[in-house]
């Protein structure tokens, strides 16, 4: 079958049922409200991040995601308030997906330096379909003069989407989980019923500090972490760790649930190894992720490729109380 053809049926069937999993980020904890409005006020004050991320580029029209987040933590209400913006388009950019969402989290102080935060998101989306983009075969056989899609309707769709988040963290371990898509919204675009199915996230993490005798001039760290996602039928698994020799981070993941489930007999459920490096400067951070595709897919997707960036601002007299008071010890990539 031509590649040409390939993708309006892709599209089509993507229309009719929705079943696909949301982006997902290799380096999550770049831009953490993405994974749960919990963690929105848990840098010093002010943050920004940008993530850009292109799935599988060898695969012609895969997918390309783009997150940009902002949060902020109101140390006199002990609460935090985010805001992030998400864009996804797949198919040679016809179909898409633009999100607005605002977050608001509380921070409870159970005893000294242990803290829980409850959190709520609430979002509007914008899904939509280009059909000008698509070649269809009445196209092809007309001399591409008259397009199926000039009497199609259903190109966009608007809805609500409702979240919810749980953070619990100490100076060296953290634990949470996220719900997304509680509404479970109608994203139809063909005037039919296609409920989002809704998104569970789990996600934790230790940090250990390594003694050595010029701790105090260039700190070491280790950060073991996971992050697990739970759509529908389909889940997976990021494990890894971070080391962390500042102004230098790399990091080592693996992806999948080779053990608990295969995607078919004799086809275990593996997915990729990402390895990141970054580094920061002052007070901004720029990270470079590759994921090595490890499934079937090996040798003709082209991997994928992230790029983040996080600044953070906190004045000095903040950030030296802030830092005494609560400590999030997720890693920063």
């Amino acid at each position: 079958m031509s590649e040409r053809w390939i993708w309006p049926l892709l599209v089509l069937c993507m229309l009719g049922a929705a079943r696909a999993q949301d982006a997902q980020f290799t380096q999550f904890y770049a831009n953490p409200t993405y994974i749960s409005p919990a963690f929105a006020g848990t840098g010093l004050q002010s943050r920004f991040g940008l993530v850009y991320r292109d799935q599988w580029p060898s695969i012609p029209g895969a997918f390309v995601s783009a997150n940009f987040a902002f949060d902020h933590f109101l140390s006199d209400v002990n609460s935090g308030i985010g805001i992030l913006v998400h864009h996804d388009r797949a198919g040679s950019g016809a179909l898409r997906y633009t999100s607005a969402t605002a977050q608001y989290a509380y921070e409870f102080e159970l005893k000294r330096k242990v803290f829980l935060r409850p959190a709520m998101q609430l979002g509007m989306v914008d899904h939509a379909v280009d059909y000008s983009r698509l070649i269809f075969g009445d196209q092809l056989a007309r001399g591409g003069t008259v397009g199926t899609y000039e009497n199609m309707d259903g190109t966009s769709v608007k809805y609500a989407d409702m979240g919810a988040g749980l953070l619990f963290f100490t100076p060296k371990l953290w634990l949470g989980m996220g719900l997304h898509h509680l509404n479970r919204p109608n994203q139809s675009l063909l005037l039919n019923e296609a409920r989002i199915p809704m998104r569970f996230s789990m996600h934790g993490g230790y940090r250990t500090t390594l003694r050595t005798p010029v701790i105090r001039q260039h700190p070491q760290s280790v950060v073991f972490a996971f992050n697990y996602r739970a759509q529908d039928k389909y889940d997976q698994l990021d494990l890894g760790a971070y080391f962390e020799r500042e102004p230098f981070f790399a990091g080592l993941w693996y992806r999948g649930i080779p053990l608990m489930k295969r995607y078919a007999p004799g086809y275990a459920n593996n997915d990729a190894i990402a390895v990141l490096v970054g580094f920061t400067a002052n007070d901004m951070r720029i990270g470079y992720s590759y994921d090595i595709t490890i499934s079937r897919l090996a040798g003709h997707s082209g991997g994928a490729h992230e790029i983040t960036l996080g600044y953070e601002i906190a004045k000095a007299y903040k950030r030296k109380s802030a830092s005494k008071r609560r400590i999030v010890p997720c890693a920063k990539f």
